[in-house]
């Protein structure tokens, strides 16, 4: 199978390509524009695969993705591209709706000639996979269930407003052309290759630079974990085995606070690295919470465990480790992104 995989240099994408290579005899066409979150590192050993090919490219041009289609002649597709940190949302949201709401347009519309030029065999099992976020469904009180495939969506961000409006498109587009297309809907990704403007590589690398530790309100807001590798083999299993017209909710069971992370991060540093001066709990601050800053995500993957018989193999003490460890173990890639100077880039509180 010959997957074209959109924003595969990014943190998921990359990951997705990292597990299709080494675990399955699948091609890969990425499509990325690589912007400021993108990096060729993160394929790894992929990058030098013949079975990996890059193309430089923007989701939104729609001659770009006719040309992507008709050179490669994909056999599925998943979409992983997009605008994802919610503080850049609110500074500049019309980044967010052109990739985000725009690009999915025009991929769903390139996807569909293309699907149109296919026999009967290829048509049956063509997939466009579109992956997308928890935070569509708006924010849950403490005592309420977790969010399912059926939850009533309700954004509340710039960010979760675009990518609920890319959800929409990708369900029109399978009812009302027959497009086979599926969402999965996930909650907060950590792991290796992280842009650390997100909130555990940047808790980690403050803590190290013994740097105050901002943590938004009182540190309550409540987020469900997923180990990268994890959601990535998840995202494979959907691409081959999901049905058109379904929805695939993909959680780690693993739900913690903002502060119970930053206090994880800074107990693991302080195993690992010991700080002279002190644990590194010392150094967190409390600061004035963010516009729309929902209070809990969490997701019920029940369904999506029986269905594809996947079920999240990390717990988050374990893959924090992990993630931790990679950090101190590549300190050349995150030096080279905190140096390098991105227009508009925001790198403070994250939590």
């Amino acid at each position: 199978m010959k997957l074209l995989i959109t924003g595969g240099c990014g943190f998921i994408g990359s990951a997705v390509i990292r597990h299709l290579i080494r675990h399955t005899p699948h091609s890969v066409v990425n499509v990325d524009k690589m912007t400021y979150a993108a990096s060729e590192d993160a394929l790894e050993d992929a990058k030098a695969q013949a079975r990996h090919h890059l193309v430089r490219a923007d989701i939104a041009d729609p001659d770009a993705m006719r040309q992507v289609f008709e050179n490669h002649d994909p056999d599925a597709v998943m979409h992983l591209a997009a605008e994802s940190h919610v503080d850049r949302s609110i500074d500049g949201p019309g980044t967010f709706v052109r990739t985000n709401v725009t690009g999915t347009f025009v991929l769903l519309e390139a996807a569909r000639r293309h699907y149109g030029t296919l026999d009967k065999e290829r048509r049956e099992k063509f997939h466009f996979h579109h992956v997308s976020t928890d935070e569509v469904f708006g924010a849950l009180d403490r005592g309420d269930p977790p969010f399912t495939e059926t939850t009533a969506y309700d954004p509340r961000s710039p960010y979760s407003a675009t990518k609920a409006a890319s959800d929409h498109l990708v369900r029109a587009w399978y009812h009302t052309y027959g497009l086979p297309t599926l969402v999965s809907n996930t909650c907060n990704n950590y792991g290796p290759w992280q842009f650390p403007e997100k909130l555990i590589p940047l808790v980690t690398l403050n803590a190290l630079a013994g740097k105050e530790l901002p943590v938004y309100g009182d540190g309550s807001n409540i987020r469900d974990w997923l180990f990268v590798a994890d959601h990535a083999e998840a995202l494979v299993r959907v691409v081959e085995a999901g049905r058109p017209g379904e929805t695939y909710a993909i959680g780690g069971r693993q739900p913690r606070s903002n502060l119970e992370v930053v206090k994880a991060i800074c107990a693991h540093l302080d195993r690992r690295l010991p700080d002279g001066s002190g644990p590194r709990e010392r150094l967190i601050r409390f600061v004035a919470d963010r516009p729309g800053h929902d209070f809990r995500y969490e997701i019920d993957p029940s369904r999506t465990e029986a269905v594809l018989g996947w079920k999240a193999p990390h717990d988050f003490e374990t893959g924090l480790g992990l993630t931790i460890d990679w950090y101190l173990a590549n300190r050349p890639w995150w030096e080279g992104v905190q140096a390098a100077k991105y227009a508009g880039q925001r790198l403070g509180t994250a939590a």
